[in-house]
């Protein structure tokens, strides 16, 4: 729209933003403040209140081909009693200091071999697990033993004991881990504690959880809970695949999205954890979502298929496993690059936050919503 230069020039120099010229007397001034451990809000205020959000996260992917070899050769150099957890945690190159992948968002993946056992340990920051290879995976989730495959979508909540391990038998396994350990070491709140056994002892069937809550749209009558989080400690791949098939036999979906589930607490409907929700969509074959931002942050894992996406203008090529981040407010579309298979991508964020401080907007590009160019 024309004026649009013009109009942006002269809100960044007079609408309430900052522009003091320095000269030697306010440079004397800026000292002083500093000596008495204060500062002048004009000369920071462009920094700390933009007009919009100005994630220092760029979009980034995390190609599984070539980091295979590298976490599977820690299974040789380091052991989980000495390491604690044996993972190859993904860094954002704008999110270094925070050890984020992406905004306050923690993603690594883990690998453990046939017999082994992790201590047992808990944490402020919610956690979950997305299975990615392997056979005999499990964790245990306070005294509640959970069996793992592939694609399956897994809880550890903040504040419960949790343990992983591979059983006997098993090959080596590898899945993603997502936290929110950035967001708690911002809060100033995070607190880590090992079992005083090391190991907890089994109080609950094997995979209870999803015996007693994962009924199709069923609740057990009489059943309590009261925690903050989902009772339901693992999402199969299985019965998730198939309600998006049957979704888009009766729905085209979401335009920016494509056929789009959110992962519920089967209590409350709302999300799995207080500051950690999950998605699953699926694109089906040919489709080109339209670009669309949202308040919030997002990291991305291919389940299914191939195809690509466009984030802020850059174009990403991926194959199943591959992971990849999408800032807040970043426009971004996906496509589905295969003429005859569906395309599922699994997806961690932070918007149960952004939500519940009432911080959540969304928009589509251009004034209808539609694709962005690509710049590289």
């Amino acid at each position: 729209m024309a004026g649009n230069a013009e109009y942006d020039a002269y809100r960044e120099d007079v609408v309430g933003r900052a522009n003091v010229a320095n000269t030697a007397e306010l440079v004397d001034y800026y000292r002083d403040l500093e000596g008495q451990g204060a500062g002048a809000l004009w000369t920071v205020a462009n920094k700390i209140e933009p007009w919009q959000p100005s994630p220092p996260s760029i979009p980034m992917l995390w190609k599984y081909a070539a980091l295979r070899p590298h976490v599977l050769r820690a299974l040789d150099l380091v052991t989980p009693e000495k390491a604690g957890r044996r993972v190859v945690y993904l860094v954002n190159p704008g999110r270094r200091e925070a050890e984020a992948a992406v905004g306050w968002l923690y993603t690594g993946l883990q690998v453990m071999g046939p017999g082994e056992v992790a201590s047992s340990h808990r944490h402020s920051a919610s956690a979950l697990r997305f299975i990615m290879e392997g056979q005999g995976a499990f964790t245990v989730v306070d005294g509640a033993e959970i069996t793992l495959g592939a694609n399956d979508f897994v809880l550890t909540p903040n504040g419960t004991w949790h343990e992983h391990g591979v059983r006997e038998g098993g090959t080596p396994c590898i899945w993603q881990d997502g936290l929110d350990i950035p967001l708690m070491n911002a809060l100033d709140a995070n607190f880590y504690e090992v079992h005083p056994e090391l190991q907890q002892a089994r109080t609950e069937p094997v995979d209870a959880s999803t015996a007693i809550w994962a009924g199709p749209g069923l609740l057990p009558a009489g059943q309590q809970w009261s925690r903050r989080y989902s009772p339901m400690l693992r999402y199969e791949w299985a019965p998730t695949y198939e309600a998006l098939c049957n979704y888009a036999r009766v729905s085209d979906g979401s335009p920016f999205d494509g056929i789009h589930f959110d992962y519920v607490n089967p209590v409350t409907g709302g999300p799995v954890m207080s500051t950690i929700g999950a998605s699953m969509q699926m694109l089906r074959p040919g489709e080109h979502t339209r670009a669309h931002r949202q308040v919030g942050s997002f990291i991305f894992h291919v389940a299914k298929g191939a195809g690509r996406a466009v984030i802020g203008g850059r174009r990403f090529d991926f194959v199943e496993r591959d992971i990849f981040c999408v800032p807040s407010w970043t426009f971004h579309e996906f496509v589905n690059a295969s003429a005859s298979e569906d395309l599922c991508l699994f997806s961690f964020h932070d918007l149960p936050v952004i939500r519940a401080l009432g911080l959540y907007r969304e928009e589509g590009y251009g004034e209808n919503g539609g694709h962005q160019p690509i710049l590289s």
